[in-house]
């Protein structure tokens, strides 16, 4: 189905889009979820109840056939799932069309929480120390990129969206817009913003009116896959971690961090999280490097 065949979709959208701020990405996931579940009732009971007479037993319906189709579906998959229609629903009594969430019943399942993957201190010197890069505007570029996602932790989107006006060199930082265009602040080792300074002065081609900090040779704006390709390849030559892209660089900019003894709430905000549970999945790997360090050093270990 599409979203013109349920109205209450649409609003909804719209209100993630501009109201929200969420990523094109985000969206189309919402939709889309949105849209399997509407076409689930209509296709059970005929056509889709008002939204009032959806109740719980509707979501779970929904969810059991969902199991029952996809038997290796996630746990994460299946709580995505939910999320977008606590959300959807969450509008509606933002609205005023509902009264009570048919959600609140709704129990998300458990999942196995996962030690963030990490490239090690030594491989990432490696990589600036040892590897060889292109000795031409592509290999500039992708050093350059490399070198940000590693000392400042930002999300590919952010950084492919980077505008030069951005950098700030006498503050010695970068201006970085997070999810839902929220602003943040990031420090920046003052040697490399004199690289990308350099970067934006000998640019080989500027578009008029782009004015995107990253760009390929003929001075259009990098594009997320290439960036992931490039980050993938380079990663390969020096470890051995089975996931290569530029989320494992953000996990190694905090991991490496609180190994050295960062705040817990710098390292937040420095990765622009907006609850401290998020970014305290870094605390484990502390502990891990803790009790390697314990087992190295203790004579009783």
């Amino acid at each position: 189905m599409s979203i013109t065949e349920y109205s209450q979709i649409a609003p909804f959208l719209d209100y993630l889009q501009f109201e929200k701020r969420y990523s094109r990405h985000t969206i189309i996931a919402y939709q889309t979820d949105l849209e399997q579940f509407f076409h689930f009732l209509k296709t059970q009971y005929d056509e889709i109840p008002p939204i009032a007479q959806i109740s719980a037993m509707f979501v779970k319906s929904w969810l059991a056939d969902i199991k029952r189709k996809q038997d290796d579906i996630s746990s994460k998959s299946l709580n995505r799932k939910i999320s977008t229609l606590k959300s959807f629903f969450k509008y509606q009594l933002k609205t005023g069309l509902l009264e009570k969430s048919p959600m609140t019943s709704i129990v998300s399942p458990k999942m196995n929480k996962r030690l963030p993957v990490f490239v090690a201190e030594k491989e990432m010197h490696t990589l600036f120390d040892y590897v060889e890069f292109p000795d031409n505007w592509k290999g500039r570029t992708e050093r350059l990129v490399l070198q940000l996602f590693y000392q400042t932790g930002m999300r590919l989107s952010e950084l492919i969206n980077l505008k030069e006006a951005q950098i700030d060199l006498s503050g010695k930082q970068i201006k970085v817009l997070g999810k839902g265009n929220k602003e943040r602040i990031i420090p920046v080792d003052k040697s490399l913003l004199i690289s990308l300074q350099q970067y934006v002065d000998d640019k080989p081609a500027k578009i008029p009116g782009m004015l995107h900090l990253f760009t390929s040779e003929n001075g259009k704006p990098l594009q997320a896959r290439s960036v992931y390709s490039f980050v993938k390849n380079y990663l390969a030559m020096v470890t051995t971690v089975q996931k290569k892209s530029p989320h494992i660089l953000r996990h190694s900019f905090a991991t490496h961090l609180m190994n050295n003894g960062a705040d817990l709430n710098a390292v937040k905000e420095l990765l622009g999280h907006s609850s401290l549970a998020a970014t305290q999945i870094y605390t484990h790997n502390t502990i891990e490097k803790l009790k390697e360090v314990f087992n190295k050093a203790h004579p009783k270990a």
